[in-house]
């Protein structure tokens, strides 16, 4: 219990009250048990065959092994409903999803981020599920995450956890450099500090780089994290203001730029960082290539931890020259004096609709599902496996008895990033929201990897920006400095 409170008071302190959050659930809903087989707002049991789809990436190391277990427990809470589960690699879960979508028939659920509805919305494609979730599922769940599944009046989806990105370090490697890495953990850093960091974590062999001080996935499907999670600790936690403007048109933007350029030319980082997809960059950290890596999340810890395992056994499975690494949890530097905020990452189960609205029984049944994949037993085994921090009640009274290794400095320096975790923004318009990730598709994102790769500067990037978002909302519609 002491972990739960410890959890809901850094969350409480960004979110809504438990009482406005259940406002999520319709006062008419007479189905108050989550695992009855009632249609909304009807008292007759149904024992009508159905099936409920899901498209489903790894979320956590060991979570595609469990589909099989997943479907027949399903089926033995609900012998009348069959979970039908299509695993995906994170790498093709978007193409999978997308193609499936643009033909008029995605699967009832789908493992995303929260920051991907509002594209979906914008398409008609996701199902409202505020009045068919119950009061009791909707307790269940700690205020803060559930925020992130709303967009205006509508609930999408449930999450499966709420974490932070942040960046990770290799122990070792930061105590020589000279780096009090529990200061960091608690007290966080600025830039400034952070670069200087991060020179003294670079080794030079033969007139050659042996280990950089940072590395960061730049490519693929980590595309645009980089940038995003640097942008919040620059006084821009969202990529609009509270008044709805467009702020990556702040001066503070082109200052970001400045340091993502400054930290390779300096030697920091590898002028190859544009080529470096979400794989290579973990490869680099195990086998001691840099000395600090991102993005990172809790499960890296638990990845570190099963690499040096395998090495201990010898075990031919372990990453190809890989070192042992016991990971440090760091929070991301701080840019311009700004407050540092966390890139908050709440993914979960988000509901889809085809062409044709499904029936309302089809739509109960697709809750029930999101609900099971999301609480108790599931969500306990996947977030244990995540190192996550458990989101709802029954997630937590089902992982009681589960072991962890997890090391006690990272729990408290993810639950310090986590007072400072930027706030759901479901007051964000779905047009808005579709504006914004089309430039960051068409243009943020190609200017980034130029100018990561040295062919544009900052200043290049930052007018490109800038022009966009004003032919997108207007001159009055960005911030204007």
């Amino acid at each position: 219990m002491k972990g739960k409170k410890r959890f809901a008071a850094t969350v409480l302190a960004l979110m809504l009250s438990v009482g406005a959050l259940s406002a999520c659930s319709s006062g008419n809903n007479k189905n108050t048990d989550p695992g009855s087989t009632n249609k909304p707002g009807t008292d007759a049991p149904s024992d009508a065959k159905d099936t409920i789809t899901a498209l489903l990436p790894p979320v956590s190391p060991k979570y595609q092994e469990n589909f099989k277990q997943m479907e027949q427990d399903f089926n033995k809470l609900y012998p009348n409903l069959t979970l039908k589960i299509e695993p995906a690699s994170w790498e093709d879960m978007t193409q999978k999803l997308d193609t499936q979508v643009n033909a008029g028939s995605p699967p009832d659920l789908a493992f995303i981020g929260s920051d991907g509805i509002s594209k979906y919305a914008q398409m008609g494609m996701l199902l409202d599920i505020k009045d068919l979730v119950t009061p009791e599922m909707v307790k269940d769940y700690y205020p803060a995450p559930l925020e992130y599944m709303k967009n205006g009046d509508g609930l999408y989806g449930l999450p499966a956890y709420m974490e932070v990105h942040s960046i990770g370090g290799n122990k070792e490697f930061l105590e020589e450099a000279g780096i009090n890495w529990k200061k960091v953990q608690q007290e966080g850093w600025t830039y400034e500090e952070f670069r200087e960091a991060i020179k003294k974590g670079v080794v030079q062999k033969n007139g050659a780089t042996s280990r950089y001080g940072f590395v960061f996935a730049t490519a693929g499907v980590a595309s645009k994290d980089y940038l995003s999670i640097l942008a919040k600790n620059a006084g821009m936690p969202s990529p609009f203001t509270k008044d709805l403007k467009y702020a990556y048109t702040n001066k503070n933007y082109l200052e970001v730029l400045k340091a993502i350029r400054q930290m390779i030319d300096d030697g920091s980082m590898p002028k190859e960082l544009s080529s470096v997809d979400a794989g290579k960059r973990w490869n680099m950290f195990l086998t001691g290539q840099t000395m600090i890596t991102g993005k990172g999340l809790a499960v890296f810890e638990n990845l570190a931890n099963m690499n040096n395992a395998k090495l201990d056994a010898n075990d031919g499975s372990a990453v190809k020259d890989s070192i042992k690494v016991e990971y440090i949890a760091l929070p991301v530097p701080s840019f311009a004096g700004q407050e540092p905020v966390s890139h908050a990452v709440v993914d979960g189960y988000v509901a889809f609709r085809g062409k044709k609205d499904p029936s309302d029984e089809h739509k109960a049944n697709i809750v029930k599902a999101a609900y099971f994949l999301a609480s108790g037993q599931v969500a306990a085994t996947t977030n244990n496996d995540l190192f996550a921090a458990h989101i709802t009640e029954s997630a937590r009274k089902a992982a009681e008895g589960m072991e962890s290794n997890r090391n006690p400095d990272n729990i408290a320096a993810v639950e310090k990033m986590l007072e400072h975790a930027a706030p759901a923004r479901p007051d964000i318009p779905v047009e808005l929201g579709a504006k914004a990730i089309k430039i960051e598709n068409e243009v943020v994102i190609p200017k980034l990897q130029a100018l990561l790769a040295g062919e544009i500067k900052p200043e290049d990037m930052y007018e490109a920006v800038k022009k966009a978002a004003i032919d997108a909302f207007g001159a009055d519609g960005v911030v204007q400095e």
